[in-house]
C-alpha cells in the first residue's frame, strides 16, 4: 500500500480548499431570479357601479414575458389600460398585451398602466383581499392576493 508523504497530504488538502474557494463565487451567482409579481393592490371605485383598478409590479425574470390578461375574483370582467397625459389632457386606452423584456420590471400604477376591474360586487368593502390572476402568452398563469382599499385611501405599503 502506498501512503502519501506529509507533503502529498498538504498538497491534496490545498488543492481541495482551492477548488472549494473557486466554487464560492459561482454558488453566489445562483439561478437567475424567476418571474414574479409583487406590490399588488386594488382600489375600489369612488362611485358604486364604476370600475375598480388593480396595480402591481411585474418582474420578467430571465426571459421576456407578455402579459395578456389580468382578472380578479371580485370582478365580472377586466381590461388592461394605459393612461397618458398629452398636451395637458389625460387620456386612457385599452391595451391588449404588455411585453416585459427579460430582467426588467414593469409597474402598473396610478396614472399609468393599470387593470380596470368591471362589475365589482357592490357588497365588497375595503379591508379585504381579492385574488388576481395574471395570464401570459403561452398559457402561463400566476396568482396573487391583493389588499383592497377605498377610493381615497393611500396605496398600501409593502
Amino acid at each position: 500500500m502506498c501512503r502519501p508523504g506529509r507533503h502529498g497530504l498538504r498538497h491534496g488538502f490545498r488543492a481541495l480548499i482551492s477548488a472549494q474557494l473557486l466554487a464560492l463565487p459561482l454558488a453566489a451567482c445562483g439561478e437567475p431570479e424567476p418571474m414574479r409579481i409583487d406590490h399588488v393592490w386594488v382600489r375600489l371605485p369612488a362611485v358604486p357601479g364604476r370600475p375598480a383598478a388593480a396595480y402591481f409590479d411585474l418582474h420578467a425574470g430571465p426571459a421576456p414575458q407578455t402579459l395578456v390578461a389580468v382578472s380578479a375574483d371580485i370582478a365580472l370582467r377586466s381590461e388592461m389600460h394605459e393612461s397618458k397625459s398629452e398636451s395637458g389632457v389625460m387620456t386612457m386606452a385599452a391595451i391588449p398585451r404588455v411585453t416585459i423584456p427579460a430582467k426588467t420590471t414593469i409597474r402598473f400604477e396610478p396614472g399609468g398602466r393599470h387593470a380596470m376591474l368591471f362589475g365589482i360586487d357592490p357588497g365588497y368593502k375595503p379591508g379585504g383581499k381579492t385574488m388576481l390572476t395574471f395570464t401570459f402568452a403561452g398559457g402561463t398563469r400566476m396568482t396573487a392576493n391583493a389588499p383592497v382599499i377605498a377610493a381615497g385611501d393611500p396605496a398600501p405599503k409593502d
